[in-house]
């Protein structure tokens, strides 16, 4: 039970845009009394607590309870949190998981019921989610939101199995997230049509403009692979009632640096209106998914921050329910043991399963770049040794491997630029949206050592080379740690830093990593049964021709 107490300072009401002296007095976690005052001693600013409007809280590789320690220190009091990762691996299972390891700690998770898992029919997943358990899902309080709906071609064809999820989000007045970045013209019309009022994909301004015409609001997203907010921010000056900011993904490391709180400075150093700014971080978000969480009004759940500068807002103290959960950058919740549940059947590899024949044909290769998750394809001729196709670290074109985790099968073998590894592999078990193994790497033997790392560890991330190895294990659906999240930032730091001076030049090369087989997002990918054409919505050879 928190204390009852009162604050002072200059109250930051955004329902009614205004700034105005006062004393908030808070009982049992509560706000019973806002008092104007002519005049407050303290400077100081209160107000609402910043909301991150689409996160799976998995690619953190931190437990929820985790993940709340570290994000109250930057502000964040609440997130609109999509468990489609988990749900991937462990099924509603894992649904639970998050939702019972979230209320273990004075944060506010707000999740949804995922809408495509498996994301597509071309990848293995741990589970799978029907109409069914979609329903099942929609009807608990615990639940808020229809997940992204990555299936647009469903929704553009009528697919009875993800309408009848759409239904169930309608028939019990939640809203339906959307998922989709390449859709224009009259499919764009129809998929709005279906009900879905949101889009965290967008990576240009006209993109966006389409969708907002069409009544959708857009998520503005900066995480540790998509960055997005240059390209979006000037919808602030427009559109600010349709705008939420939101990270979609996050490392352990930059959370431990910021989150929420960085687009809030960015956008007010811009100079964009103060106000929109923070209800673009908060009230929008708030009232779009209808959470309960305050907004500095009498009645209100007491949720809020305490800041010094108005202009590059720092959270001194943050507040959930009353409680002051982190203060001076240093959170006041503690670590929580954790269960750890998982999915992995996968047996070692071994070297001759990497070989790629040389057939005398050009090959085709994903081409990725740095800070997107869409990628392009080329052709080229390859570099060959003793008739294999081989790694051209010269040219910057690996090996990209992807191996399925829950069956044991062949891996699936292409190629990729845009890595610049010279030494090494990287491998991961957290890979967009099944997770399997995904690995990266200039010879076989690199690969085959890291990814049988991983399968040894029963998931995690890891950097290797013949010298050097720095392995982060993730126990926990092979997707997140159970592990103090101030020690697993530490060891994805590391991790980071070695695949860097193994050669990458991408800002986050694990995160990139974890993207190359979601098959959802054009235009090339590879899942665990090959080299997916995403344009064309089927698997293509590595050859051309």
């Amino acid at each position: 039970m928190s204390p009852d107490f009162s604050i002072e300072g200059q109250i930051v009401d955004l329902v009614h845009s205004r700034i105005y002296p006062g004393v908030i007095t808070v009982e049992e976690g509560r706000i019973t009394k806002i008092e104007e005052k002519d005049a407050v001693e303290h400077a100081q600013y209160i107000m609402p607590g910043f909301v991150d409007a689409h996160v799976h809280i998995e690619s953190s590789m931190l437990v929820p309870s985790e993940f709340a320690r570290l994000a109250v220190c930057h502000g964040t009091v609440a997130t609109v949190s999509d468990p489609h990762e988990i749900a991937n691996v462990l099924g509603k299972e894992g649904v639970q998981y998050m939702i019972d390891n979230g209320k273990k700690v004075p944060f506010k998770f707000f999740f949804g019921a995922p809408s495509c898992v498996p994301a597509t029919p071309f990848e293995s997943s741990g589970s799978t989610l029907d109409a069914a358990d979609v329903e099942e899902l929609m009807a608990s309080p615990d639940i808020y939101y229809l997940s992204e709906v990555m299936n647009y071609p469903g929704v553009i064809n009528d697919d009875p199995e993800l309408m009848r999820k759409i239904d169930a989000a309608k028939k019990n007045n939640k809203p339906i997230d959307g998922h989709a970045p390449a859709l224009t013209g009259p499919k764009l019309r129809k998929y709005v049509r279906a009900g879905i009022s949101t889009d965290h994909e967008c990576f240009t301004l006209m993109g966006a403009l389409a969708k907002i015409q069409l009544g959708m609001k857009i998520l503005i997203r900066e995480g540790s692979a998509a960055r997005n907010f240059d390209a979006l921010i000037p919808l602030m000056a427009y559109y600010p009632d349709k705008l939420m900011f939101c990270s979609d993904d996050k490392h352990p490391d930059e959370l431990d640096d910021e989150h929420i709180d960085v687009l809030v400075r960015r956008a007010i150093a811009l100079g964009y209106n103060t106000m929109d700014v923070l209800r673009a971080a908060s009230l929008n978000a708030i009232r779009h998914y209808h959470l309960n969480v305050g907004l500095l009004q009498e009645g209100d759940d007491a949720d809020f921050i305490v800041v010094d500068d108005l202009t590059q807002p720092v959270a001194r103290q943050t507040y959930v329910k009353g409680m002051m959960v982190a203060e001076n950058g240093k959170s006041n919740i503690s670590y929580k043991e954790v269960e750890t549940p998982n999915n992995f059947k996968a047996d070692y590899i071994q070297a001759p399963e990497l070989i790629v024949p040389n057939n005398g044909k050009k090959i085709k290769v994903i081409r990725c770049f740095d800070g997107q998750i869409l990628t392009k394809s080329f052709a080229t001729t390859p570099k060959v040794e003793n008739g294999a196709v081989v790694s051209d670290v010269e040219n910057d074109v690996l090996k990209i491997v992807v191996v399925n985790r829950y069956t044991p099968t062949r891996p699936a073998v292409a190629f990729i630029k845009g890595f610049g590894l010279k030494r090494g592999a990287l491998a991961s078990s957290v890979a967009h949206d099944s997770h399997n193994i995904v690995a990266v790497g200039v010879t076989d033997s690199d690969i085959l050592h890291a990814v049988n790392l991983l399968i040894e560890h029963k998931g995690g991330i890891t950097a290797y080379c013949n010298t050097e190895m720095v392995a982060v294990p993730l126990p926990v659906a092979g997707l997140m740690s159970n592990e103090d999240g101030y020690q697993v930032a530490q060891a994805y730091q590391n991790a980071d830093a070695l695949a860097k001076r193994l050669g990458s030049t991408l800002y986050a090369p694990f995160m990139t990593l974890a993207f190359m087989a979601l098959l959802v997002i054009p235009e090339m990918k590879i899942s665990d049964k090959g080299l997916f054409d995403v344009n064309a919505f089927d698997f293509t050879s590595n050859y051309v021709g």
